[in-house]
Protein backbone atom coordinates (compact mmCIF):
# COMPACT_ATOMS: atom_id res chain seq x y z
CA UNK A 1 0.00 0.00 0.00
CA UNK A 2 1.41 3.45 -1.07
CA UNK A 3 1.99 5.78 2.16
CA UNK A 4 2.18 9.41 1.81
CA UNK A 5 4.53 11.05 3.46
CA UNK A 6 4.37 14.28 4.56
CA UNK A 7 7.34 16.50 5.83
CA UNK A 8 7.49 19.93 7.11
CA UNK A 9 10.13 22.33 7.74
CA UNK A 10 11.81 21.67 11.42
CA UNK A 11 12.71 24.69 13.80
CA UNK A 12 16.58 26.08 13.61
CA UNK A 13 16.16 25.25 9.69
CA UNK A 14 15.67 27.77 6.45
CA UNK A 15 11.83 28.35 5.43
CA UNK A 16 11.04 26.82 2.02
CA UNK A 17 11.72 29.49 -0.45
CA UNK A 18 8.89 30.08 -3.26
CA UNK A 19 7.05 32.25 -5.42
CA UNK A 20 3.56 32.48 -5.21
CA UNK A 21 0.06 34.88 -6.57
CA UNK A 22 -1.36 36.51 -3.56
CA UNK A 23 -4.47 39.20 -2.94
CA UNK A 24 -1.91 41.77 -2.70
CA UNK A 25 0.12 40.30 -5.84
CA UNK A 26 2.88 38.14 -6.79
CA UNK A 27 5.33 37.78 -3.63
CA UNK A 28 8.80 35.82 -3.33
CA UNK A 29 9.53 34.12 -0.15
CA UNK A 30 12.12 34.70 1.06
CA UNK A 31 13.46 38.25 -0.41
CA UNK A 32 10.50 39.95 -0.18
CA UNK A 33 10.44 39.87 3.73
CA UNK A 34 13.93 40.39 4.25
CA UNK A 35 14.88 42.08 7.62
CA UNK A 36 11.18 41.30 8.86
CA UNK A 37 9.66 38.56 11.30
CA UNK A 38 6.71 36.63 9.36
CA UNK A 39 3.85 34.88 10.61
CA UNK A 40 2.93 32.56 7.70
CA UNK A 41 -0.55 30.44 8.60
CA UNK A 42 -2.53 27.98 6.45
CA UNK A 43 -6.47 27.61 6.40
CA UNK A 44 -8.51 25.03 5.57
CA UNK A 45 -11.02 26.99 3.06
CA UNK A 46 -12.42 30.22 2.31
CA UNK A 47 -16.00 30.58 3.62
CA UNK A 48 -15.59 28.46 6.28
CA UNK A 49 -16.73 30.15 9.80
CA UNK A 50 -13.69 29.01 12.02
CA UNK A 51 -11.28 30.59 9.48
CA UNK A 52 -13.25 33.75 9.51
CA UNK A 53 -12.98 34.76 12.86
CA UNK A 54 -8.99 34.22 12.56
CA UNK A 55 -9.03 36.56 9.59
CA UNK A 56 -10.51 39.14 11.65
CA UNK A 57 -8.68 38.78 14.62
CA UNK A 58 -5.79 38.82 12.89
CA UNK A 59 -6.47 41.78 10.81
CA UNK A 60 -7.30 43.48 13.54
CA UNK A 61 -4.04 42.64 15.38
CA UNK A 62 -1.81 43.86 12.25
CA UNK A 63 -0.85 47.37 13.28
CA UNK A 64 0.28 45.48 16.57
CA UNK A 65 2.84 42.94 14.58
CA UNK A 66 3.86 45.79 12.72
CA UNK A 67 4.92 47.30 15.87
CA UNK A 68 6.84 44.13 16.17
CA UNK A 69 8.38 44.31 12.64
CA UNK A 70 6.21 41.29 11.70
CA UNK A 71 4.20 40.74 8.69
CA UNK A 72 1.26 38.36 8.58
CA UNK A 73 1.22 36.17 5.83
CA UNK A 74 -1.76 33.63 4.92
CA UNK A 75 -1.96 30.68 2.59
CA UNK A 76 -4.89 28.32 1.45
CA UNK A 77 -5.77 25.77 -1.36
CA UNK A 78 -8.28 28.19 -2.95
CA UNK A 79 -7.51 30.78 -6.11
CA UNK A 80 -7.31 33.83 -5.66
CA UNK A 81 -10.70 34.88 -6.53
CA UNK A 82 -12.02 32.92 -4.32
CA UNK A 83 -9.82 34.88 -1.55
CA UNK A 84 -10.96 38.11 -2.62
CA UNK A 85 -14.91 37.47 -2.92
CA UNK A 86 -14.55 35.94 0.81
CA UNK A 87 -12.60 39.04 2.41
CA UNK A 88 -15.06 41.64 0.62
CA UNK A 89 -17.45 39.68 2.37
CA UNK A 90 -16.08 39.45 5.34
CA UNK A 91 -15.89 43.50 5.51
CA UNK A 92 -19.34 43.59 3.87
CA UNK A 93 -21.02 41.79 6.15
CA UNK A 94 -19.91 40.20 8.92
CA UNK A 95 -19.68 41.25 13.16
CA UNK A 96 -18.00 39.10 15.45
CA UNK A 97 -16.88 39.97 18.70
CA UNK A 98 -16.96 43.93 18.03
CA UNK A 99 -15.31 43.49 15.16
CA UNK A 100 -16.78 44.64 11.50
CA UNK A 101 -16.05 45.94 8.45
CA UNK A 102 -12.84 44.33 9.01
CA UNK A 103 -10.36 44.79 5.75
CA UNK A 104 -8.08 42.04 5.76
CA UNK A 105 -4.88 44.05 4.35
CA UNK A 106 -1.98 41.24 4.47
CA UNK A 107 -1.84 38.97 1.50
CA UNK A 108 -3.17 35.70 1.09
CA UNK A 109 -1.89 32.93 -1.04
CA UNK A 110 -3.73 31.40 -3.81
CA UNK A 111 -2.07 27.91 -3.67
CA UNK A 112 -4.70 25.84 -6.13
CA UNK A 113 -1.32 23.35 -6.99
CA UNK A 114 -0.41 22.54 -3.30
CA UNK A 115 3.06 23.49 -3.93
CA UNK A 116 3.40 25.91 -1.03
CA UNK A 117 1.36 23.56 1.70
CA UNK A 118 3.20 20.47 0.89
CA UNK A 119 6.82 22.42 1.20
CA UNK A 120 5.08 23.40 4.51
CA UNK A 121 3.65 20.26 5.92
CA UNK A 122 0.84 21.75 5.51
CA UNK A 123 -1.29 18.64 4.01
CA UNK A 124 -2.00 15.65 6.53
CA UNK A 125 -3.91 13.22 4.73
CA UNK A 126 -5.28 11.95 7.82
CA UNK A 127 -6.76 15.16 8.98
CA UNK A 128 -8.10 16.00 4.92
CA UNK A 129 -6.65 15.05 1.87
CA UNK A 130 -7.62 18.81 0.09
CA UNK A 131 -7.34 21.19 2.72
CA UNK A 132 -4.30 22.68 4.79
CA UNK A 133 -4.40 22.35 8.39
CA UNK A 134 -4.10 25.28 11.01
CA UNK A 135 -0.19 25.70 11.02
CA UNK A 136 1.85 28.57 12.21
CA UNK A 137 5.02 29.29 11.43
CA UNK A 138 7.07 32.04 12.87
CA UNK A 139 9.76 32.74 10.98
CA UNK A 140 12.74 35.30 12.11
CA UNK A 141 14.21 37.94 10.21
CA UNK A 142 16.88 35.70 8.30
CA UNK A 143 13.98 33.15 7.18
CA UNK A 144 14.89 30.61 9.80
CA UNK A 145 12.10 28.92 11.24
CA UNK A 146 11.73 29.41 14.67
CA UNK A 147 8.36 28.29 15.91
CA UNK A 148 5.64 25.94 14.56
CA UNK A 149 1.70 25.03 15.89
CA UNK A 150 -0.71 22.99 14.61
CA UNK A 151 -4.10 22.53 15.03
CA UNK A 152 -6.69 20.82 14.10
CA UNK A 153 -9.45 22.03 11.51
CA UNK A 154 -11.92 22.08 14.21
CA UNK A 155 -10.60 24.48 16.28
CA UNK A 156 -9.28 27.93 16.22
CA UNK A 157 -5.92 29.27 17.07
CA UNK A 158 -5.69 32.00 19.55
CA UNK A 159 -3.52 35.14 18.14
CA UNK A 160 -2.35 36.69 21.40
CA UNK A 161 -0.55 33.65 22.02
CA UNK A 162 1.16 33.84 18.83
CA UNK A 163 1.83 37.40 19.20
CA UNK A 164 3.01 36.43 23.51
CA UNK A 165 5.03 33.83 21.59
CA UNK A 166 6.62 36.13 18.83
CA UNK A 167 7.48 39.00 22.13
CA UNK A 168 9.34 36.13 23.92
CA UNK A 169 11.45 35.18 21.31
CA UNK A 170 12.57 38.64 20.49
CA UNK A 171 13.45 38.93 23.97
CA UNK A 172 15.44 35.93 23.98
CA UNK A 173 17.29 37.12 20.88
CA UNK A 174 17.52 40.40 22.01
CA UNK A 175 18.90 39.94 25.87
CA UNK A 176 20.18 36.35 26.28
CA UNK A 177 17.30 35.59 28.28
CA UNK A 178 14.72 32.27 28.55
CA UNK A 179 11.07 33.16 29.32
CA UNK A 180 9.08 30.70 31.91
CA UNK A 181 5.55 29.08 31.40
CA UNK A 182 2.95 31.54 31.25
CA UNK A 183 5.15 34.01 30.95
CA UNK A 184 4.03 37.70 29.97
CA UNK A 185 5.46 40.73 28.62
CA UNK A 186 6.13 42.95 31.91
CA UNK A 187 7.24 39.47 33.26
CA UNK A 188 10.35 38.30 35.46
CA UNK A 189 12.95 36.41 32.61
CA UNK A 190 15.02 33.17 33.36
CA UNK A 191 18.80 33.48 33.30
CA UNK A 192 20.35 30.69 31.12
CA UNK A 193 21.88 28.17 32.96
CA UNK A 194 25.73 28.24 34.20
CA UNK A 195 28.23 26.82 32.27
CA UNK A 196 30.30 25.43 34.88
CA UNK A 197 30.66 23.98 38.76
CA UNK A 198 32.77 27.28 39.90
CA UNK A 199 30.35 29.97 37.68
CA UNK A 200 27.05 27.74 39.73
CA UNK A 201 28.86 27.94 43.52
CA UNK A 202 29.47 31.99 42.64
CA UNK A 203 25.65 32.87 40.97
CA UNK A 204 24.43 31.09 44.39
CA UNK A 205 27.07 32.34 46.90
CA UNK A 206 27.46 36.27 45.42
CA UNK A 207 24.45 36.43 43.47
CA UNK A 208 23.99 39.38 41.53
CA UNK A 209 21.66 42.31 43.06
CA UNK A 210 19.41 42.37 39.99
CA UNK A 211 17.99 38.51 40.63
CA UNK A 212 16.39 36.09 42.21
CA UNK A 213 18.39 33.05 42.73
CA UNK A 214 15.96 29.79 43.74
CA UNK A 215 18.87 27.51 43.13
CA UNK A 216 22.22 27.21 41.01
CA UNK A 217 19.88 26.19 38.20
CA UNK A 218 17.03 28.58 38.74
CA UNK A 219 17.50 32.24 38.84
CA UNK A 220 15.05 34.88 37.91
CA UNK A 221 15.61 38.43 37.17
CA UNK A 222 13.43 41.83 36.38
CA UNK A 223 12.65 41.79 32.26
CA UNK A 224 14.95 43.81 30.52
CA UNK A 225 13.49 46.61 28.73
Amino acid sequence: MDQQITTLPLIGEKAPTFKAETTQGPINFPEDFKGKWVVFFSHPADFTPVCTTEFMTFATMQPEFEKLNCKLLGLSIDSTYSHIAWLRTIKEKIEYKGMKNVEVIFPVISDLTMNVSRAFGMLQPAASNTQAVRAVFIIDPKAIVRAILYYPLSNGRNMDEVKRLLIAMQLSDDKQVATPANWQPGDDVIVPPPGSCGSAKERVDKPAADTKVLDWFMVLKKCPK
